[in-house]
């Protein structure tokens, strides 16, 4: 198949060099052209995954227009909140003849203010468009370097073209299962990078595997409570997207939300360490957009409700820990029924 993958950060990259790797087609775009100027002349992404060599047979180019007059499958890389303005580009830069199979986000996030998934951001700016979701526990540079990882595929309308390309992105490095719950495949790899900012403040806080475990436990039984609420299957939330994707996030040293909260938990403030970032923290906003959500729906999530005071309000994470463990008793319950 021929892929382009618009967005040549750290997974942008990382997902090219796999696909490279599989024997496929595969058009590298950056979306600045002196980012894509470097790529071609150093053959190597120094500025977000360095080490790693792009082969000659990677091609990267900054010409959107030329490369979507042939792909077949789009993947866009880029933060969920510019994934409306990567989408308008496509619109854009897509030949009048030129219909690809599928666009598919690798993003994890919400957008701000319409609290959109990212297939519906996509979908909103390509309406003729089959667009879909591929998510899961994967970080960067392991699969640019080919170490065994499983991801989740899901896509709307479903039909054969899912299917074809589950078969040609899944390798001996690469497994990728399908599903028909697109909201609830987008929700998990949403949710889990609020969580993993708790569980970065946790760390920060060097309170132990015991705090950290109760938290995870119950931050999946949220997970399943507000996506359910949302219209998506709890069965979900227990998969790749869900509780694989929450595990990775929360307790992985390359993790970007996990040790941004764990140095919110250490004092430091949540803007001034975002102004001296140049990758992005997905929960960060993510979590500003659920807390709108959950409002506007009526939908109790109080680790979520948390991490909104210390990112939005200035709440000191110590203080949020102890709103939470002296809340109301309640008898454990699991799945779609639990309740905080």
């Amino acid at each position: 198949m021929n892929f382009v993958v618009l967005g040549a950060g750290a997974w942008g990259t990382a997902f090219a060099l796999h696909l490279n790797r599989a024997g496929h087609a595969v058009t590298l775009v950056p979306r600045r052209a002196e980012h894509a100027g470097a790529l071609v002349t150093d053959r190597e992404n120094k500025e977000y995954l360095p080490g790693l060599a792009l082969p000659a047979s990677l091609q990267v180019t900054a010409d959107l227009r030329s490369v979507l007059a042939r792909a077949e499958v789009i993947l866009l890389a880029c933060p969920a909140q510019v994934l409306r303005a990567t989408s308008r580009q496509v619109r854009e830069a897509l030949p009048a003849a030129g219909r690809p199979r599928l666009v598919l986000s690798l993003a994890k996030g919400l957008e701000l203010g319409t609290h959109l998934r990212p297939s519906e951001v996509i979908a909103n700016v390509l309406p003729e468009l089959p667009v879909g979701s591929l998510t899961g526990p994967t970080n960067a540079e392991e699969v640019a370097q080919g170490r065994p990882a499983a991801m989740v595929l899901a896509a709307h309308p479903v039909g054969v073209a899912m299917q074809e390309v589950q078969t040609s992105i899944s390798g001996a490095t690469l497994r990728i299962y399908t599903s028909h719950d697109l909201a609830g495949v987008e929700f998990g790899g949403c949710l889990k990078n609020i969580y993993a900012i708790a569980a970065g403040c946790c760390d920060g806080l060097k309170l132990g595997d015991n705090t950290k475990a109760a938290l995870l436990t119950r931050a999946l039984a949220e997970m399943v409570r507000v996506g359910t609420a949302l219209g998506a299957q709890p069965e979900t939330f227990y998969g790749l997207s869900g509780f694989g994707d929450l595990v990775a996030t929360c307790y992985g040293g390359w993790s970007r939300n996990r040790d941004f909260g764990q140095q919110i938990g250490a004092g430091a403030n949540a803007r001034d360490l975002l102004s001296h970032r140049k990758t992005v923290v997905e929960g960060y906003e993510t979590t500003k957009s659920f807390a709108g959500l959950c409002v506007e729906k009526g939908i109790d999530a109080p680790i979520l409700r948390e991490v909104y005071a210390i990112l939005a309000e200035g709440k000191k994470p110590a203080a949020a820990l102890a709103a939470l463990m002296t809340r109301e008793l309640k008898r454990e319950t699991t799945g779609a029924t639990a309740r905080g």
